[in-house]
């Protein structure tokens, strides 16, 4: 296929052209940014502005011979709270998104894969969870970041309602650790206090494990809007799960078992629906 990566400079951005070329993908990095390392074409493009946006997705035939689009992963903007002040992160966010859903529909490129945030899973865990394991039915937002996100799932759902071709996959990422950036190196200094990763249930996901999550998006077979939880199956404690959560935030109803360090965070829609199975976790060393 030939696909477009919007934010393809960034963590999840490098990883994921590294796994769709792997796998025969013809991938072009819209960004405004460049690449730290080339990895094959790129267009510095301001995704808050339609007019760029429209003409990136639009001239790809003539730029490279490439014949038309067939997919859009959208990563670009904002990618976490507090990292921009709120209404900059909520204008950036809602609007890239937009630019990108409605440039794709104009242009009739039906499938979409675009990242989500695990903030609508109740992030942050101030207070404790409903119940756990936590799946896609959650959808709360709290905080500026995860307002931008809630909308561009709205979005994506109308979009998918208008025009029932469309395929439009939203992955809810866990907290994105990349290992050679050295985003493992302090989980050891995480695990004598169970209050620091409280803020999202001692949650994660590799870098590596997201990537593959963005490439079976684009290639699963689906219609419409549906939302992933893309998380590691592990969590980034060596406590048993339970005995963290009865520690900081006792007496939370179980809908299912969650045995040793597995994940609070639901991934068996992800699973069953796309194939996605994380081969990387921070266990490994």
């Amino acid at each position: 296929m030939n696909i477009i990566v919007t934010g393809g400079s960034g963590k999840l951005g490098r990883a994921t052209i590294r796994e769709l070329q792997a796998h025969g993908h013809w991938v072009l990095n819209l960004d405004a940014a460049p690449p730290k390392a080339a990895q094959g074409p790129f267009t510095r493009v301001d995704l808050t502005d339609f007019g760029e946006v429209m003409g990136a997705l639009s001239g790809i035939d003539q730029q490279y011979s490439r014949g038309t689009i067939d997919a859009v992963v959208h990563l670009a903007a904002i990618p976490g709270p507090t990292q921009r002040p709120d209404h900059v992160t909520f204008a950036e966010n809602i609007v890239s998104t937009y630019n990108v859903f409605e440039s794709c529909v104009r242009l009739g490129i039906d499938n979409v894969v675009w990242a989500s945030s695990e903030t609508l899973l109740g992030y942050p865990f101030d207070g404790p969870p409903a119940s756990v394991p936590i799946t896609e039915s959650v959808r709360e937002s709290r905080v500026s970041y995860a307002h931008s996100k809630l909308l561009g799932e709205v979005l994506a759902e109308q979009y998918g309602r208008e025009h029932p071709a469309m395929k439009l996959v939203c992955l809810r990422f866990s907290n994105v650790l990349d290992p050679d950036a050295g985003d493992y190196d302090g989980l050891e200094a995480w695990q004598s206090d169970p209050q620091v990763r409280k803020w999202n249930l001692w949650t994660y996901i590799d870098v590596r494990d997201a990537a593959q999550a963005v490439r079976l998006g684009v290639e699963t077979e689906l219609t419409g809007m549906e939302a992933f939880i893309i998380a590691n199956e592990d969590s980034v404690m060596r406590r048993p799960s339970r005995e963290l959560l009865e520690e900081v935030f006792p007496g939370v109803p179980y809908t299912q078992d969650v045995p040793g360090t597995q994940s609070f965070y639901d991934i068996s829609k992800a699973k069953s629906m796309l194939g996605f199975k994380p081969t990387h976790s921070w266990r490994e060393g």
